[in-house]
């Protein structure tokens, strides 16, 4: 295959999850495949929730909205233009999935397939069915894609190359046992956001967004806050308000009830609207249904911090504060070419 068939065949994944919203599922007929899979795939978003009590058909929209707008003609060509990608010579990737949000290994799989790799999958147990039913659909629409996919059942075996995702504990099992294959291998990160008290209550409304979007599950949802000391929660607070529904969903619910006892009977001193606590803390990872926070002097100085604590962090979030950082609201929608972890996948694939 070449590089412009690879590229038309995510082109027209992209056009068939365009036409899956919360709003309403609507066949376009310039779609290919639709009287094979359009049925199937509504189907499929609805029996979701019943495989996975986190992915809601609501967060399962919004990650196929997401790759959608991502796959477009502009977008992949702006993403790979800046690569080689005539001489490859083909290996076989294996793909270790998390399964922490929806669809949450599809750039890895991208990645190695419009390489012109063979990407051999070891999915997720929470995350069994999306990725397989859209590699039909790629199948369907370029039939050599057959001999580029494999779901692995069991141990994986004969490949070149490992891309794996998952947390600290099992990074140190992955560093272990792929120590004789080129790797990457993605550990436990989180998304914080910096205020200043100079924020308008649209932009604390976005920045909900970023922490509810995916019930926090995800990298890239902020779990900290940094803020400058003196600082009144009070706008924040009232611009979360527009998510409480967050707290009708029963997983969400019993995390809060559960983790809010759990931080009052240690005594924890908390903030809570009745759907979200933060709680001051120097950690970075909070549980679901909260937040933590800590204060800063002046911005110099957090900016080096933070910095030096770049490893535990994917995404800063803030309204121009810092160097390099993400607008509100934003977290949830990377283009292309925003790596995890800042490891350029593409160019792992091309020189190992």
């Amino acid at each position: 295959m070449t590089l412009e068939t690879k590229k038309n065949a995510f082109i027209e994944l992209g056009k068939f999850l365009s036409q899956f919203t919360e709003a309403g599922n609507a066949q376009k007929e310039d779609v290919l495949g639709n009287d094979i899979f359009f049925d199937s795939f509504v189907d499929l978003i609805l029996l979701t929730q019943s495989h996975n009590g986190w992915y809601t058909p609501e967060q399962v929209y919004f990650a196929l909205q997401s790759w959608s707008e991502a796959l477009t003609q502009e977008n992949l060509n702006t993403w790979l233009n800046a690569y080689d990608l005539n001489a490859v010579s083909e290996k076989t990737v294996a793909l270790i999935l998390a399964g922490n949000i929806p669809l949450v290994g599809f750039h890895d799989f991208l990645s190695v397939l419009i390489c012109g790799h063979r990407a051999l999958i070891k999915l997720s147990s929470n995350d069994q069915h999306l990725l397989p039913f859209l590699a039909k659909y790629l199948i369907h629409v370029q039939a050599e894609f057959s001999k580029k996919i494999i779901f692995a059942e069991g141990k994986l075996e004969n490949f070149d190359l490992v891309i794996a995702t998952g947390s600290n504990n099992t990074a140190r099992y992955f560093e272990f046992y792929f120590k004789d294959k080129p790797s990457i291998i993605r550990k436990s990160r989180n998304s914080i956001a910096i205020l200043n008290g100079g924020e308008t209550k649209e932009q604390l409304t976005a920045l909900g967004e970023d922490i509810f979007r995916y019930f926090g599950l995800g990298c890239r949802n902020v779990s900290k806050l940094f803020v400058p000391k003196g600082y009144v929660f009070d706008p924040f607070f009232e611009a979360m308000f527009a998510y409480q529904g967050v707290i009708h969903y029963e997983k969400y619910a019993n995390n809060y009830d559960y983790n809010k006892a759990v931080f009052l009977m240690s005594n924890f001193k908390l903030l809570d609207n009745g759907f979200l606590t933060i709680k001051e803390d120097a950690s970075h990872a909070s549980p679901i249904s909260s937040v933590f926070y800590e204060f800063y002097d002046n911005l110099a100085d957090l900016d080096q911090k933070l910095q030096q604590e770049e490893e535990n962090i994917q995404c800063i979030v803030s309204n121009n504060l810092i160097a390099n950082s993400i607008a509100f609201g934003q977290t949830q929608k990377p283009n292309l070419w925003d790596y995890a972890d800042n490891v350029d996948t593409i160019t792992f694939l091309l020189i190992t």
